[in-house]
């Protein structure tokens, strides 16, 4: 299942001059708000194509190039998220302080681990008691948040050197395991290997989204704040830098074969099945190849967001303002669709759209709906003056 992040306030105070930052940067609002439209395209596709279900990494030589597509281009749902987290809380800090947001971000992040365990499991699940609570991307946002709150006072430099060990090196860790019941078997679950984890009761936990690559996501966001305090054109060049580097250490690692993916990709049947392997990546926990390609794209996309006119920018940002509240609205909205297309014409308990396409088409008409009902939470959060108001 593929989530969001949930951004800080990113209020920027505006230094003097040509390079004067505006009090919300509408590229960060715009390429979040985009990417939540593409996650919601795989959440339509988890509600609504129960029979195809693909696991991770997904079989490239029998998944429908559609469908294949389809679930890579999520993929970039989630690395995106947690960069614009960490990139929102620096610029959260130029006015606040970095004890504020420490302050603030342990807050942010205690506050999406209950979110993950209450109203976003039910969300999903519909039942108070689900046998399998899945520990997901908010609450491995709440926890990387936690980590950000003590990593922010490290001297930047320090900052990237270790976001990028992280990011990159992880892999390294790959061969350890430990077996259910031995010790270090829950932490590691947590940190690294995705796994189950019993609990009394005859319920358990699973690790979908295990911690540590995302500490280094949200660092390395954290990290590149200060470009948004240049002027734009300067900031651009270095987004496409940024972004084209990490392209292309992808493409040397994937194509070497040899580490970056536990994966290995092969020939295919045809070129088309080739370039499916190729780009066939772990996202549980994120490989460093997966790493560098999806946040190589949306670092560029950022770039183009900063490009587009305002007039588009600006529709498309209305959902990026909102990011919580859209991402539980539309959560209960897919559930309640299902559960009424099981009643009226569901087989088995779960009702599936006829192909691929349908998936793409039901997500834009219920993107309307939504884009209205995010604009007016929006003004209201605007015109709050309520602290609570921070943390929706």
């Amino acid at each position: 299942m593929t989530a969001f992040s949930l951004p800080l306030p990113h209020q920027v105070t505006a230094p003097a001059g040509p390079a004067s930052v505006s009090p919300r940067i509408g590229s960060i609002d715009a390429l979040r708000g985009f990417v939540m439209l593409v996650m919601m395209v795989d959440h339509v596709r988890e509600f609504f194509y129960f029979h195809a279900q693909v696991p991770d990494p997904m079989d490239a030589a029998t998944t429908p190039p559609s469908l294949f597509f389809t679930r890579l281009a999520a993929h970039v749902c989630a690395p995106v998220f947690v960069a614009l987290t960490g990139l929102s809380a620096y610029l959260y800090g130029r006015k606040a302080g970095r004890r504020a947001t420490s302050a603030f971000l342990v807050k942010r992040g205690l506050f999406l681990i209950a979110l993950e365990l209450t109203l976003v499991s039910f969300g999903w699940n519909f039942t108070l008691t689900p046998p399998t609570i899945f520990l997901q991307v908010i609450w491995a946002i709440g926890l990387s948040m936690l980590a950000l709150a003590a990593l922010i006072h490290l001297p930047r430099l320090a900052l990237v050197i270790f976001a990028v060990t992280i990011m990159l090196c992880h892999n390294l860790l790959d061969p350890i395991a430990f077996a259910a019941g031995e010790p270090g078997h829950a932490l590691w679950a947590v940190l690294h290997d995705r796994g189950f984890i019993d609990l009394p009761w005859d319920m358990r936990i699973r690790t979908s989204y295990p911690l540590l690559p995302w500490i280094g996501v949200i660092a390395i966001g954290y990290a590149i704040g200060p470009w948004f305090a240049i002027d734009r054109a300067r900031r651009q060049r270095r987004l496409l830098l940024a972004g084209g580097a990490m392209l292309a250490l992808f493409l040397i690692l994937r194509t070497i074969n040899i580490y970056g993916e536990p994966l290995p990709w092969s020939v295919g049947a045809s070129p088309l099945r080739t370039l499916m392997s190729f780009l066939n990546l772990t996202k549980y926990p994120p490989s460093a190849d997966f790493l560098l390609l999806m946040l190589g794209c949306g670092t560029l996309l950022l770039a183009g967001f900063e490009r587009l006119p305002q007039r588009w920018s600006g529709l498309i940002a209305v959902f990026g303002a909102a990011p919580l509240f859209y991402y539980l609205l539309h959560l209960y909205l897919l559930h309640i669709l299902h559960v009424g297309a099981v009643a009226v014409a569901g087989q088995g308990g779960h009702y599936s759209l006829p192909g691929v396409a349908s998936l793409w088409l039901l997500t834009a008409l219920l993107a309307f709906p939504l884009w209205y009902a995010c604009r007016w939470f929006g003004a209201v959060k605007r015109r709050s003056g309520q602290w609570w108001m921070r943390y929706l």
